[in-house]
């Protein structure tokens, strides 16, 4: 089997199986390190090796290809114990792994060996690997008023400048600062096969949440910083979003799982907002809200700073229970590109690849050039749905969102480009197969699906694929566009729907062949 190294720190290493397989190997496989088996059977594309030595010279093999990888050297390495960290389960840890993190000279790592720690929120300095050994827990706090406050923006010395602090759902609001942050750091790594578990199911984060006047905390919080690795770890249960990198370049999630309840209240995944340069592969997903949602904030964070979320690469991710698999929006007011998703495999989501907008994002909110393909599907409720009516915010409900009259294409109007989705096979939908919804004064641009299949559960379920008001519930309908200028369709197979397979309404140009 053919692999390559996707990444190295000074105690690990990932790679990944050059296949066409979404996910999951072909065949379990064996990988063998200096010639020596590991003795565990690997099923995924995406593999680790965790506990190795700083500066040290490796062999790794899988079948007849053989790869040699040198890992990092390291300037030293503090154990959180030597620090006072009991790893007890009960009791404070966060001073003594925050001093342990603050000691480390660059380069260095700190190391937390199994155990659970209670922590209130830490903060992260660059130059630094921080290491959470197999059974490693870092323990969320339960008290909300030990995540202190942080507030959205703040002025420079001269009352110039603002400088972003916090955010939430894509406008600079004061919030609880999350349990692990970072602000403007660089050259940082999170790995081993340790937890970093928010705790909210013993705690308040999950109540009330819609009427809540500050930000819960994120799990990890990344504000304006470079060259970040997560490679190995499992996050979970978080007051919110897991994974918040926030204006931020060159971020990696490897090899990683993510987890919450299926009705545990806006547990995202991960949510990169207004970066550049983000890779996600090989990561497990299984949460309460979308898997990953790709932003850049709402209108006056795209208007004041027009940083759109650029350069995004997602491979050989598994979601297993979200809303939707892959979401770009709502907040995408300052534009997204160059997105590609690749070999990924969805199952029991709602929605699949899901694109959300809506009247007032603004002129700069544009997403253009996007590619799906490679996808494998089973029991999604709506394969693919574009939605530019998302009933969100406070005035979600309010007219100017959900007309369907034209209205003039003014600052605030959005514009969702070319989308290509292709080679998938979608298994047990239910609601739909695709539904696009653009708007009359500024329709989406073009579609474009090829090589792709579509199954229906018989006993299908039936729902509204896209969250706008004034919509009938669906049950095994085919494609539905609505407001599109052009729509190619190349070897679309469509079995099990009622009705037509393709629907059109106020949709331009058309080819199916």
């Amino acid at each position: 089997m053919k692999f390559h190294c996707l990444y190295t720190s000074s105690v690990s290493a990932c790679f990944e199986l050059e296949n066409t397989s979404p996910y999951y190997a072909p065949d379990a496989y064996d990988v063998r390190v200096n010639g020596v088996s590991t003795a565990v059977q690997v099923r995924t594309n995406v593999f680790s090796l965790l506990d190795l030595k700083p500066g040290t010279e490796y062999s790794i093999s899988v079948g007849e290809d053989t790869l040699v990888i040198t890992t990092r050297t390291e300037t030293a390495c503090l154990n959180v114990r030597d620090f006072g960290a009991q790893g007890a389960g009960s009791g404070d840890d966060t001073a003594a792994i925050q001093n342990a993190i603050y000691a480390c000279p660059p380069g260095g790592r700190v190391t937390v060996p199994a155990g659970t720690y209670p922590v209130r929120p830490l903060v992260l300095k660059s130059h630094l690997t921080l290491e959470l050994q197999s059974g490693a827990v870092l323990l969320g706090d339960v008290v909300e008023e030990h995540y202190p406050l942080l507030p959205g923006e703040v002025p420079d010395a001269a009352g110039g400048e603002v400088h972003q602090i916090s955010s939430w759902e894509g406008n600079p609001c004061t919030c609880r600062q999350s349990l692990v942050s970072g602000f403007y750091v660089e050259d940082v790594a999170i790995v081993g096969r340790g937890t970093i578990d928010g705790n909210a199911p013993s705690s308040t984060w999950w109540e009330n949440v819609k009427t809540r006047p500050i930000g819960r905390p994120r799990l990890v919080f990344l504000n304006n910083c470079r060259n970040v690795t997560f490679h190995g770890i499992l996050g979970k249960n978080s007051a919110s979003w897991h994974f918040h990198p926030f204006f931020s370049k060159g971020i990696a999630f490897y090899d990683m799982a993510v987890e919450a309840p299926r009705i545990s209240p806006n547990t995202d995944g991960i949510n990169p907002e207004s970066c550049d340069d983000v890779k996600l592969i090989g990561v497990r997903f299984s949460v309460g809200d979308d898997a990953i949602a790709i932003k850049s904030g709402k209108i006056y964070m795209g208007m004041k700073y027009r940083t759109p979320a650029t350069r995004h690469l997602v491979r050989n991710c598994l979601m297993e229970y979200a809303h939707g698999a892959v979401v770009l929006g709502s907040e995408m007011s300052g534009g997204l590109r160059e997105l590609s998703v690749s070999q990924c495999f969805f199952r029991h989501t709602e929605r699949g690849l899901r694109i959300k907008t809506r009247r007032g994002r603004g002129k700069y909110a544009v997403i253009d050039d996007v590619l799906f393909s490679n996808i494998r599907m089973e029991n999604v409720m709506a394969p693919l749905v574009m939605n530019m009516f998302y009933f969100c915010d406070p005035d979600g409900h309010e007219e100017i969102v959900w007309s369907k009259a034209l209205h003039p294409v003014d600052d605030t109007t959005p514009y969702l480009g070319a989308f290509t989705f292709r080679d998938m096979e979608c298994t047990d939908c239910e609601w739909a197969a695709g539904y696009f919804y653009g708007l009359p004064e500024r329709p989406i641009g073009s579609v474009t699906i090829e090589n792709v299949h579509f199954t229906f559960k018989p006993d299908a379920e039936t729902g509204r694929p896209a969250m706008m008001d004034y919509v009938e519930p669906e049950c095994k309908r085919g494609l539905y566009f609505n407001g599109v200028e052009k729509v190619h369709l190349k070897n679309v197979v469509m079995d099990g729907q009622d009705g037509e397979r393709l629907t059109l309404r106020s949709v331009g140009e058309v080819t199916d062949e």
